[in-house]
C-alpha cells in the first residue's frame, strides 16, 4: 500500500528529478511563469513555495538553502531574486504564493499541460493571446 508516501516519482531517478525541479524553478523565478505538465506543476508548487519561504527569513541561512536547492551557476542569481523582487512582494502572506491554470492537452502526446505563475506579480513580457486578438477584429468589423 502507498500510505503517508508523499511525492511523485515521475518516472525518473532521485538524481534527474532533483536536477528537473532546480531547473523549473529557476525558470519560474526568472521568468515570473511557466508552462510544464500538470504533474511536474503540482511539484513544483510545493518546491518553489519552500524556496519562497526561505527568501523571507532574509538571512544568511536561508540564501544558502536556496542556493543548495538550486545547483549550478544560476544559484547565486536565483537567491538574489527571490531574496530582493519575489519575497517582498509577498511579505504578508503565508502561503500561496503560485497558481496552476489547466491549459489545453499538448497536441503530440496529449499531455494535460498546466501554466504555474506566481500570483501578484505581473511577468517581464505580457504576451497577448490569440482570442484578445481575435475579439478585437471582430469589435473593428462591427462598427
Amino acid at each position: 500500500m502507498r500510505h503517508q508516501k508523499k511525492g511523485r516519482k515521475l518516472n525518473r531517478t532521485a538524481s534527474h528529478r532533483k536536477a528537473l525541479f532546480s531547473n523549473l524553478a529557476a525558470s519560474l523565478v526568472i521568468h515570473k511563469k511557466i508552462r510544464t505538465t500538470d504533474a511536474k506543476g503540482k511539484e513544483l508548487r510545493s518546491y518553489i513555495e519552500r524556496l519562497v519561504t526561505y527568501a523571507k527569513r532574509g538571512d544568511v541561512h536561508g540564501r544558502r538553502l536556496i542556493q543548495k536547492r538550486i545547483t549550478g551557476k544560476r544559484g547565486k542569481e536565483i537567491a538574489n531574486i527571490l531574496i530582493h523582487e519575489i519575497a517582498p512582494a509577498y511579505a504578508d502572506r503565508q502561503g500561496g504564493y503560485t497558481r496552476l491554470i489547466k491549459l489545453n492537452n499538448r497536441k503530440n502526446d496529449n499531455a494535460p499541460v498546466s501554466l504555474i505563475e506566481f500570483i501578484d506579480i505581473a511577468p517581464d513580457v505580457t504576451e497577448i493571446s490569440d482570442n484578445e486578438v481575435v475579439e478585437e477584429k471582430k469589435g473593428d468589423t462591427k462598427e
